[in-house]
């Protein structure tokens, strides 16, 4: 059997975005190993039929001495195994398995730009050159066997502007896909309160002040009649927002903080409207993907990764970044109007349908990886 290693920051993300290729990769015979950092989730993962290894990083550090352990533990990992196919997911994991594997030579190379995310906001580039991450891509990707999958044309377009891989190895899909079997189309509900869903990891740059401002904005014509939903767990991200300010921000009423919740399908399906005005450097966020197969409206913003989860003023509506005024405004026009919230939520699961399906990321993966088995 032949090993593919699966590298990705932590456990729960392979889980709720990789996991369908993985299993699929393991039915036509691989040796799967997922790579990642456990939080809880590694006897999960490895009642799926599929190896687990603890994965030494953190993930939003900069420190020197953190970055060279992830380095050198999937350097000896992959000297040690020699898989011959290894897939990485998200930018650090390109960076330090990318040296790891062009140093060790591993066969067939995988990298997934799954968004740029942190690394390449303008608050972070103070403290981490792109300069130097860029020089660094370039080396990981100069070698054969290697395949970039990309989620939008912007970050394929950065990548071949910056000469880090040639188009020709460049392959695109629609985000993660979304079983459209498990995230059937729901009608809205019928309740007392309009439900707003927000949902994302509590950091400033995927929006959650914009709609924080947003419905404050709104309260006093809608407070009793709309309920704005945030649902996810805290970060260590320099963008992160604390406990504190959300526990300020937020009443438990007309505004209210979940936490992170593991029924994000079914608070989809009670809520009539999905707003996430992000402005971080998305790839193809899977929060709105999994909005649309409900058959949701949408407001996000008209931005990286954002914009192709959309068809503006059709399932939903773009909007600018950081424009909680804006924000406002579309979403008093969808309070307003019952008829254009299911019209728009039925276009919503349409396009879903049209360019979401997990069967076509998992073939897209099965392709690149039977196609190093063959030039191996």
């Amino acid at each position: 059997m032949k090993k593919l290693f699966i590298v990705v920051n932590v456990d729960y993300f392979f889980l709720s975005h990789r996991k369908d290729i993985a299993l699929r990769a393991l039915k036509e015979g691989f040796d799967v190993t997922i790579i990642a950092e456990d939080t809880g989730k590694s006897k999960e993962i490895e009642s799926l039929g599929l190896h687990f290894i603890n994965l030494p990083i953190n993930k939003t550090g900069t420190n020197i001495f953190q970055e060279l352990k992830t380095f050198r533990f999937l350097y000896s990992l992959f000297k040690k195994e020699r898989p011959e196919i290894v897939h990485l997911v998200g930018l650090k994991t390109i960076l330090w398995g990318g040296l790891a594997a062009k140093l060790v030579k591993v066969k067939g190379l995988v990298t997934a730009v799954s968004g740029l995310g942190v690394m390449f906001s303008p608050e972070y580039n103070k403290k981490l050159m792109p300069k130097a991450i860029l020089k660094v891509l370039r080396f990981i990707h100069n070698r054969k066997n290697t395949y970039c999958v990309f989620h939008n044309t912007d970050d394929i377009d950065l990548f071949i502007k910056n000469k880090i891989i040639d188009s020709k190895y460049c392959i695109r899909t629609m985000g993660s896909g979304i079983d459209l079997n498990q995230y059937k189309y729901k009608e809205e509900p019928k309740s007392d309160k309009l439900r707003v869903l927000f949902t994302a990891r509590m950091v400033e740059d995927k929006g959650v002040l914009v709609l924080i401002e947003a419905a404050n904005i709104l309260r006093d014509k809608y407070q009793g009649k709309v309920e704005f939903l945030l649902c996810g767990g805290l970060e260590t991200n320099p963008l992160a927002v604390s406990k504190e300010k959300l526990n300020e921000l937020c009443d438990g009423d007309y505004i209210q903080w979940l936490g992170k919740r593991s029924d994000v399908k079914e608070l989809l399906e009670s809520s009539h409207i999905f707003a996430f005005p992000s402005y971080y450097k998305e790839g193809l966020p899977k929060s709105c993907i999994e909005a649309a197969a409900i058959g949701r409206p949408i407001i996000t913003c008209d931005s990286v990764g954002c914009r192709d989860t959309v068809v503006d003023g059709e399932t939903g509506f773009l909007v600018p970044i950081r424009d909680s005024k804006i924000v406002a405004e579309k979403l008093d026009i969808l309070f307003e109007d019952t008829e254009l919230r299911k019209t728009m939520g039925i276009k919503s699961r349409k396009y879903a349908e049209d360019k979401f399906s997990i069967e076509d990321v998992i073939q897209v993966h099965l392709d690149i990886y039977n196609k190093f088995l063959e030039e191996l």
